[in-house]
């Protein structure tokens, strides 16, 4: 098949974080099951010559456009994308959206509604009911009439699911299609138990990743664990100034640090210098660098509104706490520290977990599924593939 996968936003350090990393490991996937695929996004901070691939997978890149200030990613644009999808989109056999409220994926959903082109959308956890005054006006006029049009809503679980349902109001097609993580992810590193340990985080400086909260929990256990070392990654987005203010601040602020963002391509091998991952983020909908670290084989926290905590809980490859209560936080860091021996086996859980439960092969299979229902497989012979 010819599959067109559409995105909000591309970077050298993968700002967009895990829709982009669950798309671009879809695409190579299919790819490698035989399918010709592109992925087609709006990108910063790849100068004047984007890349034609990234992560082995052919990609059309558009410069982004902030078309409402202040609005983050919501208010992004890409008129570029929009006239290339106008007339390269009826190419595909398939296009796969992964939809946001924002002014990149909603757009380009429309143009390939007006193209009568078959496509399905991913929402990622970010189409719910929200309490934002640009919500209410952007459904009414856009994201109801995509979700209407899709063959198939892809969710991660029933519960976003039921949220797509409630957006919707009219009747829409949904298939729970799980996040999954490449063979690559699973393989054991080449590194021995991290020593002294470190505790990491790894995501976006964002307030509802909570960053913040994560270095308050380091502070108040850095004495208590003189070897160890609290490492915050991953890209600004509001709340670096705020860590970087607290370690400065703490009896040890060599050993509490934000390292700034690193490539999608050294995530592994970053992860493989930790000894617990943790992420407290509230309502994080499934939670990728979760399971990037669990195919590390790597112990994880996470807080109960976390997607993946049931399985978290369920197979013991980590711990859960409430989202609102940061004594529970800091007990979790501090009882994994001085447990190498359920750290140890927590990681092989995890890494088992990822590679059964969670493997791209069974992801894949649901996607050609939901492609075929869309009626790619059996459309009437179109011009060639989107051109890279």
């Amino acid at each position: 098949m010819r599959i067109l996968h559409l995105l909000t936003l591309v970077t050298p350090e993968n700002a967009y974080g895990g829709p982009a990393t669950v798309a671009l490991n879809q695409a190579r996937a299919l790819q490698d099951r035989g399918h010709r695929v592109v992925v087609a996004a709006a990108q910063r901070g790849f100068g004047s010559s984007p890349p034609v691939r990234v992560a082995g997978v052919p990609v059309r890149l558009f410069p982004a456009r902030t078309a409402v200030p202040g609005a983050g990613y919501a208010g992004l644009g890409s008129p570029g994308l929009h006239r290339w999808l106008a007339r390269h989109g009826r190419q595909a056999d398939v296009v796969h959206v992964h939809l946001a409220r924002d002014l990149v994926t909603l757009p380009a959903a429309a143009v390939v509604q007006m193209l009568r082109a078959p496509y399905v959308v991913q929402t990622h956890g970010m189409i719910a009911r929200s309490e934002h005054p640009l919500s209410g006006p952007l459904d009414r006029v856009l994201t109801r009439r995509v979700l209407a049009g899709a063959s198939r809503i892809l969710c991660l679980d029933d519960r976003e699911s039921d949220a797509v349902h409630d957006v919707a109001v009219g009747r829409v097609r949904t298939l729970v299609v799980p996040n999954g993580i490449t063979d690559e992810h699973t393989r054991p590193g080449t590194s021995g138990p991290p020593d002294p340990p470190e505790v990491l985080f790894l995501a976006r400086m964002h307030e509802r990743k909570r960053p913040l909260l994560f270095a308050q929990a380091a502070a108040r256990l850095l004495e208590s664990h003189p070897d160890a070392r609290f490492s915050l990654v991953g890209p600004d987005d509001g709340q670096a100034d705020a860590v970087r203010a607290l370690a400065a601040l703490s009896s040890a602020p060599e050993r509490l640090v934000w390292e700034g963002p690193v490539p999608p391509a050294r995530v592994p091998s970053r992860m493989d210098r930790c000894a617990v991952f943790v992420l407290p983020a509230v309502d994080e909908p499934f939670g990728m660098s979760v399971l990037e670290a669990m195919a590390r084989g790597k112990p994880v926290i996470v807080t109960r509104s976390c997607g993946l905590a049931s399985a978290v809980a369920t197979h013991r490859v980590g711990l859960v706490v409430p989202d609102d209560d940061p004594s529970a936080l800091v007990d979790a860091i501090d009882r994994l520290l001085g447990d190498a021996a359920a750290r140890s086996q927590m990681g092989r859980r995890g890494r088992r977990l990822a590679r059964e439960e969670f493997g791209m092969l069974r992801v894949v299979r649901l996607l050609e599924d939901a492609y075929r229902d869309a009626g790619a497989a059996t459309a009437a012979p179109r011009p060639e593939s989107p051109r890279r």
